[in-house]
C-alpha cells in the first residue's frame, strides 16, 4: 500500500502540502475493505452525509453508531434469504436518514 502524496498536484496532495482528505478517505476505504474481505464500492459522500445528519440531529456520538448499525443491517439484508424486497423498499441507509432528520425536527415543532 502506498502512502497518499503530500506534495501539491494531482497525486492526491493539496498545494499547501497537506494530504487531500478525499484521497486519504478513498485510500483508507479501499485498504479497509480489502482487509475485511469486502468487494464493495463505498459511497463515501452518502456515508459521511448520513453521519453528519445523525451527529447534528441527535448528538455527535450518534454518527458512528448510526453508520455502524446501517452497515450491519445492510449486511444482514444482503445475506438473508428473506431479503426479497421490491425496488420501492427503503434501504437501511434511507431509513436511518429519515429517522435522523425527523429526530432533528421533533424539538423544533410546536
Amino acid at each position: 500500500m502506498t502512502e497518499p502524496s503530500t506534495a501539491g498536484g494531482p497525486e492526491g496532495g493539496r498545494q499547501d502540502g497537506a494530504p487531500d482528505q478525499d484521497a486519504v478517505l478513498r485510500t483508507w476505504c479501499a485498504e479497509l475493505a480489502q482487509a475485511l474481505g469486502l468487494e464493495i464500492d463505498v459511497d463515501i459522500d452518502a456515508v459521511l452525509g448520513l453521519a453528519g445528519v445523525a451527529a447534528h440531529s441527535i448528538v455527535r456520538p450518534a454518527a458512528p453508531l448510526t453508520t455502524y448499525l446501517v452497515g450491519y443491517a445492510a449486511g444482514l439484508a444482503a445475506t438473508s434469504a428473506d431479503a426479497e424486497l421490491g425496488p420501492e423498499a427503503e434501504t437501511p441507509g434511507e431509513i436511518a436518514l429519515r429517522l435522523a432528520k425527523a429526530h432533528g425536527t421533533a424539538g423544533t415543532e410546536g
